[in-house]
């Protein structure tokens, strides 16, 4: 073995029922490529099939209803159109070598009537509407509409739009999905005192906080398996929604890690600091909640290759995934693999549009050859 972990980096593994070519996981990216009804065309094969060298791709967050899009031009998991381009997707990866998961997606406030059915008020734990803002068809900006409270009636209805969403990931050929419980997003929002403040069995203690994303990611496990489910979680995050942090994080997150290690998870995966800021492992203790969760741990956060061989040669975690730094570099493993330079992605093609910025990176060897 090589003396700074490279070889175990590089190395294959298993994650849950998963065997993947090496530890380095694709981050789920928003891209907004996708057509006004959530389609992806097939610009979205080409863009995952240039990745395919990850260990693990995550997909980009995927809505699972109508009623869980807060973003123009994100694809969806829940028509059989949604099925059908996201079928063509996971064939190419799997053509290409690969593994991918669907990660399973609600925005809960953050979102705007235009984006929903009738124009109908955005769901929430609580009344509280976020901060931000929230990018609409019109290809403008507006901040998040006035949510209303979910009704406790109206849960299983959501759990069910969680367990049809896994049935169609499951029928387009993923490997497994990730239920996304992080980035202040709907189960983060039931999560977090800040933004739930309920009186029902989903709100007030932490028991009852973490209760939703505890029996979604149940539901789900009951369709695809629970050695093929991940849960994402981010207890630093505050910068979507301008959403406070819960009181007492390490509480909460260690009780949630705990009861989601029961399940016999795929993966558990942290985003270790401020999303789209510098790696805080540091500021939180992430190993406890590796500990408690007793499972695989993928680590996020501005990572680099220094940081991302010390944590796979410590046990940190069993994988790392990478974002920002795949979109620009779809041969992000190659080139880690040889400490090459990376190339620098431009921001201002992050969201919408085409082929530019999305499929036009090159790779190493293609750019020798040119």
């Amino acid at each position: 073995m090589s003396t700074d972990g490279s070889s175990s980096l590089f190395s294959p593994a298993t994650i849950g029922a998963m065997s993947v070519a090496n530890r380095i996981a694709m981050a789920p990216l928003t891209r907004s490529r996708a057509d006004a009804d959530g389609v992806h065309s097939e610009l979205a094969v080409e863009y995952y099939r240039q990745r395919a060298s990850a260990g693990l791709i995550i997909s980009e967050a995927t809505n699972i209803s109508r009623q869980g899009r807060g973003y123009a031009f994100t694809p969806g998991i829940y028509t059989d159109a949604h099925v059908a381009a996201w079928h063509r997707v996971v064939e190419a990866v799997h053509g290409a070598g690969g593994k991918i998961v669907c990660q399973l997606w609600h925005v809960g406030r953050m979102s705007h009537v235009d984006l929903q059915e009738g124009g109908a008020a955005p769901v929430a734990p609580s009344a509280i509407r976020a901060g931000e803002l929230i990018f609409l068809e019109t290809q403008t900006q507006a901040p998040p509409s006035m949510p209303r409270a979910l009704e406790t009636g109206e849960i299983p209805s959501l759990i069910e739009d969680y367990r049809n969403a896994a049935r169609r990931a499951r029928e387009a050929g993923f490997d497994g999905v990730e239920v996304h419980a992080a980035n202040c997003y709907l189960l983060e929002q039931f999560i977090r005192d800040s933004t739930n403040k309920r009186t029902d069995a989903y709100g007030g203690s932490i028991e009852n906080r973490t209760r939703l994303p505890i029996e979604v990611v149940t539901a789900v496990a009951e369709i695809v398996g629970a050695d093929r489910v991940g849960v994402r979680l981010s207890p630093l995050t505050r910068a979507v929604g301008d959403t406070p942090l819960d009181s007492n994080p390490r509480a909460t997150y260690g009780y949630l890690a705990h009861q989601l290690g029961q399940l016999g998870l795929a993966y558990l995966h942290c985003v270790e600091g401020q999303t789209r800021g510098p790696n805080a492992a540091a500021d939180f203790d992430f190993k406890a909640l590796h500990a408690v969760f007793g499972g695989k741990y993928i680590a996020n956060n501005g990572y680099d290759r220094q940081l991302a061989l010390d944590a796979i040669g410590s046990g940190h975690a069993a994988m790392i995934a990478f974002g920002r730094p795949f979109i620009s570099n779809p041969d992000l493993v190659e080139r880690l693999r040889r400490d090459a330079p990376l190339a620098d992605a431009d921001n201002t093609t992050f969201y919408g549009g085409g082929a530019e910025g999305y499929t036009s990176y090159g790779t190493l060897s293609e750019l020798a050859a040119s």
